[in-house]
């Protein structure tokens, strides 16, 4: 069952519908963060976009299921194509799968994934929602590689009340850059789950 369900899910990574920036006009370019000391230091061997659930373990990951997808833009709002995206983010016990962080307390979550964008630019992951932990607002780290570009950069969620103490967050002083940022998670009316969905559209130079 499980099994199936990560492969459905997995098949209709190509198949998205999501919001777009019109070709054309100038973007205001996604800003930057830390790629953070817990970047994995060998990748996972299950490394793709579904984070709920390990290849090879029974059981799914604890955490409210978050459904993420978007589209990657260019600056004058062309789709970015081809491009791989890589999220990372701690377990629904505020831990990183990370050795600097105790290797993570759920067996089931797989901590990182990643995906290539479409023809389109769109991408899509299924994870949990993020947590807090001690020092910062709950998080989803994020990087883009196409070509010669990269992005590294984190998303938060809207309404936290952690956002207004979170110095990495807070460091970012235009007050559009920094709201591009934070994003909601909400459920979606059209589905009887209660899985979550967030939208994120970044624009990289």
């Amino acid at each position: 069952m499980i099994n199936f369900r990560k492969r459905h899910f997995l098949s209709q990574l190509t198949g998205l519908a999501v919001c777009s920036v019109a070709n054309g006009v100038q973007a205001r370019v996604t800003p930057s963060q830390s790629l953070g000391p817990f970047y994995p230091i060998k990748l996972p061997l299950d490394s793709n976009a579904d984070l709920t659930f390990v290849e090879g373990k029974k059981g799914t990951a604890s955490g409210h299921i978050v459904n993420l997808s978007g589209q990657v833009f260019s600056e004058n709002g062309g789709f970015v194509p081809r491009a791989l995206i890589e999220i990372w983010q701690c377990d629904a016990f505020g831990a990183y799968h990370h050795p600097r962080d105790g290797g993570g307390l759920d067996p089931f979550f797989q901590g990182y994934g990643k995906a290539i964008t479409d023809d389109e630019g769109r991408y899509r992951f299924r994870t949990i929602k993020p947590v807090a932990y001690p020092g910062r607002a709950p998080h989803i780290h994020l990087r883009i590689s196409s070509n010669s570009k990269e992005l590294i950069t984190q998303i938060y969620v809207r309404g936290n009340r952690e956002n207004q103490n979170d110095f990495l967050l807070n460091s970012i002083s235009d007050e559009t850059a920094r709201q591009s940022l934070i994003i909601p998670f909400e459920k979606d009316s059209m589905d009887a789950s209660d899985e979550l969905i967030a939208i994120f559209n970044p624009v990289i130079t």
